[in-house]
């Protein structure tokens, strides 16, 4: 169905007048096909690629159907899902633009943020309802809010929802809203799992693919710088010298770890860039105020993750740089998409070294054509060596994981972990060589010596005197037990028996005929309280 005006999409006057408003004469091919099927009523399935408008497709439908009816208190009539903060926010912000006309209460539930704040909206009665699946299912398990009222249901970015391990929260959402209810699925790309919940939980819907599956806006250049170096303060310097090569009105600067766009971060603000930071670790004010101030130009440069690489809507990016070649090649589709939007043009540029060569053919394959590069391309042999590396190898060498596992393992072992196939010994639970005490030069074998041979065992067979100097401390020569004591001082050191060592034999004591017996009450009798044996008369 060809279109020209947003009047014959089937949409309400005070829509048309916003739209109007907002500067908006001639709908997308999204909204074009989406808007009719959605205003109707019936369930719509739409699969296009980012920046095409999609966020419009089901927000003027929704405001539509929503004129006529009331909020109650904790029983939202629509509700939105959207994967990350970003993206619920900037939902919100279409709603306040295209909703002028109309006096629509909208909600947003989203982390970061106080719940109390939340549930004073919730309890004067919502018209939309925008949530992130965990801060739903927060406030659902607090028993503050019902989903029983809810008419029209809209998931957005249903891929990243499986990315982002959401898609458990939206099959238990969908099964605690009304069965008689409107729903609107939006996605980039339909994977198995996402075709499966649409089989579940869509009735008869209307497919709308406007352009095939993952592929990037014909308005958008592509290029890419080849790094024969896979060290960063060397790709850091590629960057700067694209950077300055480009006319770069505001830019966006993707890495896959948010600790690089930590590093990346201080790099630029070191060489003069006016840039700032947005990843998955800051604070939702952070955030916030650091894409406001991107928007506003008050920030050239945003260096980010992949948190800001889905739906994002921000005008007028003029290029995109990916300071890391993304590990699946969906996300390369949707981090250029963030410039080249509305038709306007844009320009990519990814840089790319010897162990991005298997994400770099992924990106080929999905595109269906060789990649441009600036300056010299990579030669057969680096394409095929890049080709022989493990996926995780650079990974773990910049993030130091092979070090930290083998010490991990190596720890394991000494602990008491032993080798596959083997029992365990007392060899595995020895302590590191430096921990061990050192024993004395002169001791044979340059072993500790024993207890027992450090301190014979006294025996019945030593005269009464004899025992009774053992027992005082004293030698049975006459020497003393100090005197005793420093010729033998490195036997004094080494009382404590280590771990390795076994467990000296105790000290027993025998008769004449050599047969142990036990200690009796008469040996506890001092000497003197014994009588003495009389001598025999011959």
């Amino acid at each position: 169905m060809q279109t020209t005006t947003f009047a014959e999409l089937g949409l309400s006057v005070k829509v048309q007048a916003s739209i109007q408003a907002a500067g908006y004469s001639i709908p997308t091919p999204i909204q074009q096909q989406a808007i009719p099927v959605a205003v109707s009523g019936r369930d719509v399935l739409g699969i296009a690629q980012t920046g095409t408008g999609k966020t419009a497709g089901f927000v003027l439908p929704m405001l539509a159907r929503l004129e006529t009816g009331r909020a109650r208190a904790r029983m939202p009539r629509s509700l939105i899902l959207a994967p990350t903060r970003e993206l619920a926010a900037q939902v919100a912000q279409s709603f306040e633009k295209y909703g002028v006309n109309h006096k629509l209460s909208v909600a947003l539930l989203i982390g970061g943020v106080s719940f109390d704040d939340q549930l004073r909206k919730l309890d004067r009665g919502v018209d939309v309802l925008i949530a992130t699946p965990g801060r739903l299912l927060d406030h659902f398990g607090r028993g503050k809010i019902l989903l029983t009222g809810v008419e029209i249901l809209v998931i957005d970015e249903a891929d990243r929802m499986l990315d982002m391990g959401f898609i458990p929260d939206i099959e238990r959402i969908c099964k605690l809203l009304p069965p008689a209810r409107q729903t609107l699925f939006f996605s980039a790309t339909m994977p198995p799992e996402i075709q499966r919940l649409v089989d579940t939980f869509l009735r008869d819907p209307a497919r709308i693919e406007v352009a095939r599956p993952a592929t990037a806006a014909n308005t958008i250049t592509q290029l890419f710088r080849y790094c024969p170096s896979t060290e960063d303060w060397q790709k850091r310097e590629v960057l700067r010298e694209l950077i300055r090569a480009e006319n770069v009105k505001n830019a966006i600067l993707f890495c896959n770890r948010k600790r690089d766009v930590a590093i990346l971060l201080k790099s630029l603000q070191k060489h003069g860039f006016n840039a700032g930071a947005l990843h998955g670790d800051m604070d939702q004010m952070s955030r916030t105020a650091t894409l406001d101030a991107f928007r506003e130009g008050r920030i050239q440069f945003l260096a980010a993750s992949d948190v800001a690489a889905r739906g994002l809507d921000i005008p007028d990016v003029s290029h995109i740089f990916n300071f890391d070649v993304p590990w699946q090649s969906d996300d390369y589709v949707h981090r250029i998409g963030r410039t080249g939007r509305a038709g306007k043009e844009g320009r990519s540029l990814t840089i790319v070294t010897p162990d991005d060569i298997r994400q770099l053919k992924d990106i080929e394959k999905m595109l269906g054509a060789a990649v441009t590069w600036i300056g010299p391309a990579p030669s057969a042999e680096d394409l095929a060596s890049g080709s022989k590396r493990r996926r995780g190898r650079r990974q773990g060498k910049r993030s130091g994981a092979p070090e930290a596992h083998g010490a991990a393992h190596s720890g394991l072992r000494r602990n008491g972990a032993s080798p596959r196939g083997r029992k365990s010994s007392p060899r595995d639970h020895e302590p590191p060589a430096q921990a061990a005490p050192k024993a004395p030069p002169h001791v044979a074998g340059n072993r500790p010596p024993r207890r027992a041979e450090a301190e014979p065992a006294m025996s019945d067979k030593a005269p009464r005197g004899e025992r009774r100097q053992q027992m005082r401390g004293e030698r049975p020569n006459g020497q003393s037990h100090a005197n005793h004591r420093s010729e033998n001082n490195h036997r004094s050191e080494n009382k404590v028996r280590q771990p390795w060592e076994p467990r000296p034999p105790r000290p027993q004591r025998y008769r004449e005929d050599r047969t142990p017996s036990p200690l009796g009450l008469g040996d506890h009798v001092p000497a003197f309280l014994k009588k003495a044996a009389r001598p025999t008369s011959r």
